[in-house]
């Protein structure tokens, strides 16, 4: 139904592309009917009125410039804001140069390389009418005094070969053409000789006319204060542009590494306030106030949860006083094993729930932290393969970054016998693979198994007094530090845990 609706909207919109194209010549209707098939455009044709009315052209040949565009269009708003500004401004010089030339300077040097070769023309009369020596000498003073040209008449000869032309010179091309128009003489030009002035030749029936003329008087030769003026007003411009949009760009900056520091825990720089335009000074004032209410939310949860964990404890206290007094006994170690694991719970929940942020950034050595793990496998009976490349020292929060590691590698210390550890720390950014050969977890619960309180029977978390939260402390962590863990199949059977953050 759709398409026959929209059927009928174009039909009016056909009708009156048909009765358009009656009206052109033949060739032009003839062209207009090929040309989507001559170049392969078909995709011009995918026009729909009104409900989109546009040309698709994205989906044909032009589909490679989006890409090209991005690709090389700088990403920083800094970058981006100056190509905003020097866009505009080269093009519309551009535009104006061309005008100028085109316009102005072409018109100004024909106008003038017209009045010299009518000069050259008179004289040329006045040659051919006064003949004889006294002729000669009336013409030659006659452009010297009235016609600021030095006009000498030598005998017949033949004219030299072209001078090289230069590459962009409008002289020349309009020089030679008012020179063909008004003289109809074999001439020969020279305008690269001499700088200051320009050498004509003409050939006459007995003689050749030599002539001099300044170069200024046949040639627009101040264009070039045209173009000094322009260029260095916009270098002025483009500075002053600069110096103010850094100014502009530089609360961003800022604003932005707080934001990015806030995420990974770290506090906020000395320097940070608001400042800057007044959108700029509302998203700080913004990220302010919700990084004190965050904070104000997170000491209010770890009070409450330190007075949860102290009437918890005291409780558990006076079930053991009590339990000691019953004696020993297969009863008093069943309830002593009950509140262990209560014990275990209650940390558990409690270390999840704790505000990991509160910890200062500091430095650790990322060898240090592998060398333990590998003591614990010599303990365990299981073989661990360390790899280190890069950088060992990191810029993290030292007890949140080791009990996550050891959470990982833990793991797979308990469910395999072969793991692979390898670390890199290249640039920016951090990377820990931990492989094993164990019993894997399936590729439907890998997400799953990062969820608080979740425990799958194949899941690798789960022991004798697991909560399910393991992971989910771990992930945890990682995405504080601004990275993220993942899951994965291993190469050696088992399961591959990538964990990757900013260090």
């Amino acid at each position: 139904m759709e398409r026959s609706r929209d059927a009928e909207h174009a039909r009016p919109f056909a009708r009156w592309g048909a009765a358009a194209r009656a009206k052109l010549p033949a060739p032009a209707r003839d062209w207009l009917a090929a040309w989507p098939d001559v170049f392969g455009w078909r995709w011009l044709k995918r026009v729909t009125w009104p409900r989109t009315s546009r040309i698709d052209i994205w989906r044909g040949p032009l589909r490679p410039i989006p890409r090209f565009f991005r690709r090389v269009v700088p990403k920083s708003l800094y970058a981006r804001s100056l190509l905003i500004i020097i866009t505009p401004m080269v093009i519309l010089q551009c535009v104006v140069t061309v005008v100028f030339m085109e316009r102005h300077w072409a018109l100004v040097t024909e106008r003038l390389s017209n009045a010299v070769v009518r000069d050259i023309a008179a004289i040329v009369d006045m040659i051919e009418s006064i003949p004889g020596e006294e002729g000669h000498a009336i013409a030659t003073r006659i452009a010297r005094q009235r016609l600021d040209l030095n006009a000498s008449i030598e005998p017949l000869a033949p004219l030299p070969p072209p001078a090289p032309k230069p590459f962009f010179n409008i002289l020349d091309g309009i020089l030679s053409e008012e020179i063909t128009r008004q003289i109809g003489r074999p001439f020969w030009i020279d305008t690269v000789g001499n700088s200051r002035i320009v050498e004509v030749r003409i050939l006459l029936d007995d003689a050749v006319l030599r002539v001099f003329a300044p170069r200024n008087s046949a040639y627009a030769s101040n264009t070039h204060i045209f173009i000094v003026w322009m260029v260095s007003t916009s270098l002025v411009l483009l500075l002053i542009a600069i110096l103010f949009l850094r100014n502009q760009i530089r609360p961003i900056q800022t604003l932005a590494a707080a934001a990015e520091g806030f995420g990974r825990g770290q506090p906020m720089p000395p320097e940070f306030r608001p400042r800057g335009a007044s959108e700029v000074r509302r998203a700080s004032i913004a990220f302010i106030q919700m990084r004190d209410r965050i904070e104000r939310q997170i000491e209010q949860r770890t009070q409450m949860l330190s007075g949860v964990s102290h009437d918890l404890r005291t409780i558990l206290t006076r079930f053991r006083l009590q339990i000691a007094f019953l004696g020993e006994g297969e009863d008093a170690d069943e309830l002593n094993a009950d509140i262990d694991e209560m014990q275990r719970m209650l940390e558990g929940y409690l270390a999840f729930a704790r505000d990991e942020a509160g910890e200062e950034v500091a430095e650790l050595d990322l060898s240090d932290l592998l060398a333990r793990f590998e003591h614990e496998a010599r303990l365990k009976d299981r073989r661990l393969e360390t790899h280190l490349s890069g950088d060992p020292r990191l810029t993290v929060r030292p007890d949140s970054f080791t009990r996550m590691v050891t959470n990982i590698v833990g793991n797979a210390l308990r469910y395999a016998t072969d793991v692979r550890v390898s670390a890199s720390h290249e640039g920016r950014w951090l990377t820990i693979t931990v492989e094993d050969n164990g019993p894997g977890i399936a590729p439907a619960d890998r997400e799953e198994v990062f969820k608080p309180f979740v425990r799958l029977d194949t899941a690798r978390n789960i022991d004798a007094g697991g909560t399910g939260l393991g992971l989910a402390i771990a992930r945890d962590i990682a995405r504080s530090h601004g990275g993220d863990i993942l899951l994965s199949e291993s190469e050696m059977g088992g399961l591959r845990a990538l964990i990757r953050l900013p260090a």
